[in-house]
């Protein structure tokens, strides 16, 4: 490390599905999107509302009064939190990544914090969202190979249902809360920081990542309409059946009623 130079810790902490950040403005805010506070002396924490806490700079002790403070604001708040870290340094020089991937900075001010964070904290939300989905996926593979063995649908409609749900749910966190592909809003008062957020974010691959997890949405969601619809066609064939049972019963005991109860 050249002489003058420091590193910032960057700890990302998803919490849940959302944090709502309305009304928890105080004298320690610097930044309403996404909340910004000063923590300590110069450390920063991002609160965003797609459920990610991302501390820069913050010592862990101080790091648990900020989580105490969000818990009760989170939205299906996780079992077990995610976490994710990674460390920049500041040495005066241009905010860039070198060749291995390590990250520089001119300074520590709280907008060059927040291009990292940023990327941090949805990289954070695209890796829980892969191992969800790669579940969800093996879920399918076993649907299918069930589907293929038996020739007919394998789960109640309500499982189907439900998952559809949790499909369109990952699919509206992902567009309408986290927006991968989009750009934060603070480069509309920083360009210059522009090229350095599109350089970050090519590192963690977050369009790639995003891209892809939407094809596993699409394929999820096909394959349980799929199913869906497959229970849904025996069901209507099992009551078909039924009401020519029943049309057959009382054929029957009209013609009883004729032939026999009549002589």
């Amino acid at each position: 490390m050249e002489q003058g130079e420091k590193t910032i810790d960057f700890h990302a902490v998803l919490l849940g599905l959302r944090i709502d950040t309305r009304g928890l403005e105080h004298p320690d805010t610097i930044g309403l999107s996404p909340l910004t506070l000063r923590v300590g002396r110069r450390g920063v924490a991002f609160a965003f509302r797609f459920g990610v806490v991302v501390f820069a700079g913050v010592p862990p002790a101080d790091e648990g009064a900020v989580l105490e403070a969000l818990r009760p604001r989170v939205v299906e708040a996780l079992d077990i939190p995610e976490h994710d870290r990674t460390t920049a340094s500041v040495n005066g020089g241009d905010d860039k990544l070198d060749q291995g991937g390590a990250i520089f900075l001119k300074d520590d001010a709280p907008e060059r914090l927040q291009i990292v964070a940023n990327v941090l904290a949805k990289s954070l939300v695209l890796a829980q969202q892969e191992t969800e989905l790669a579940v969800a996926v093996d879920r399918i593979d076993q649907l299918a190979m069930e589907l293929k063995r038996k020739g007919r649908g394998v789960r109640q409609a309500r499982d189907l249902v439900r998952q559809i749900g949790d499909s369109l749910l990952t699919q509206h966190r992902m567009v309408g809360r986290v927006a991968v592909a989009d750009k934060p809003d603070i480069l509309w008062d920083w360009p210059e920081l522009e090229r350095f957020y599109a350089r970050l974010a090519d590192e963690y691959e977050l369009l790639e990542r995003g891209q892809a997890v939407d094809r596993k949405l699409a394929l999820v969601g096909d394959t349980i309409r799929t199913l869906l619809e497959l229970v849904q066609d025996q069901r209507t064939v099992r009551l078909e059946w039924y009401i020519i049972i029943l049309i057959a019963i009382e054929i029957l005991l009209s013609v009883y009623e004729l032939f026999f109860r009549g002589h």
